[in-house]
């Protein structure tokens, strides 16, 4: 997730009032049930139930699975509080706070198993509801994997920023050989104060998140042209997130902080002032962020964050411009096989963190020179 000066980062929720009906009717003594899923944006899910058996209904629980990517196969359980009658009625709420929340264009598929006092159980048909932010009118625009969902700008805007994520893509596969494999949606907010408004536990620097697992993005970009500048190199650094995501993603290990944000900074092109400055002060007093300290989540201080982002752009432009891209794809292919992180870089380059810290230090661009 980005965390470069603007800090955008984040994780959070966006949900759309929407209705979703799942029956399952009485055959041989079983329960008669109906549940409805009803989105309250952005906070809360509400399963409004009814069930009528011969019998008395003793318990019902409330199954879900939500729609990503994932290495195993997870359903949850959540346990519906009612009186126990042969005639029930029940409204089950989901706090979206609690359970981690999804991001618009995400679903989720849900059932309910009823139970009576025989312990005969009725499971209704699974359902799935859609995930959307329906505030907005949005329009949609689609080139190869890639889906653009904009609300404000025209036609032109939208092809601008959909023109850049085609550019990171060819980008990205000419210096690393990763390629996207999944579709991909793209929702573009009119600003950052709508896209902090569908989330929960927003910031007020938020501008812009990746769900790599779901394989959306989410930004604020406003319709000037310094917005829109932004905006483009904004896509460029998330959807290389998922791009990487897409090439590593394995059960056993993630690739080191890094090797991920280094290779986003590397798809905007070269550094800007700020990260030159900052790699230039560290030069200058020898402060320079070691690369196995750089395999632990980044700073949370912006002066620090700046230098992290800024070495992890020369870390990788080391490796591109010293060994190749087909290097480069090799060490996705070696983490995508759980592999460790000095591990791969010693099957890969034969050197590991520790003296690609001393490598990368030594060359021209180690003091901002793309």
């Amino acid at each position: 997730m980005k965390k470069k000066i603007q800090f955008l980062l984040l994780a959070i929720v966006i949900i759309a009032a929407m209705i979703v009906p799942a029956f399952a009717y009485g055959a041989d003594g079983e329960a008669q049930v109906q549940i409805t899923a009803k989105m309250d944006f952005p906070l809360t899910l509400t399963f409004n139930i009814s069930a009528q058996s011969n019998t008395q209904i003793t318990d019902m629980r409330l199954h879900y699975t939500v729609d990503r990517t994932k290495n195993a196969y997870v359903i949850s359980e959540e346990v519906v509080a009612f009186t126990p009658s042969t005639q029930v009625t029940a409204m089950h709420v989901m706090d979206m706070r609690q359970s981690g929340g999804m991001p618009p264009g995400s679903s989720m598929t849900y059932w309910l198993t009823v139970k009576d006092s025989t312990g005969k159980e009725t499971d209704t048909l699974p359902q799935k509801i859609e995930i959307n932010d329906d505030r907005y009118g949005w329009r949609t625009l689609q080139q190869g994997l890639i889906t653009l969902y904009w609300y404000q700008g025209n036609d032109n805007f939208a092809q601008q920023l959909m023109d850049a994520a085609q550019q990171a893509l060819g980008r990205l596969s000419e210096n690393t050989g990763a390629e996207l494999k999944d579709s991909v949606k793209l929702y573009i907010y009119a600003n950052t104060s709508d896209l902090q408004g569908s989330m929960i536990f927003s910031q007020d620097w938020t501008g812009g998140v990746a769900f790599t697992e779901y394989n959306i993005i989410a930004i604020g970009i406003g319709t000037s042209a310094s917005e829109l500048e932004w905006g483009k190199s904004t896509i460029s650094h998330e959807l290389t997130h998922l791009v990487v995501h897409q090439a590593t993603d394995n059960p056993y290990n993630g690739i080191p902080p890094w090797l991920d944000e280094g290779l986003a900074m590397y798809s905007e092109g070269p550094l800007g002032t700020q990260f030159t400055s900052a790699l230039e002060q560290a030069e200058a007093n020898n402060s320079f962020i070691s690369v196995r300290s750089l395999s632990s989540p980044f700073s949370a201080y912006a002066d620090t964050a700046v230098l992290a982002y800024a070495e992890s752009y020369e870390i990788v432009n080391y490796l591109i411009d010293q060994y190749g891209r087909e290097k480069m794809l090799q060490l996705l292919t070696t983490f995508q096989k759980g592999s460790g992180y000095d591990a791969a870089l010693q099957s890969v380059y034969g050197f590991d963190m520790t003296k690609l810290n001393t490598l990368w230090q030594t060359t021209p661009a180690a003091a901002g020179t793309p």
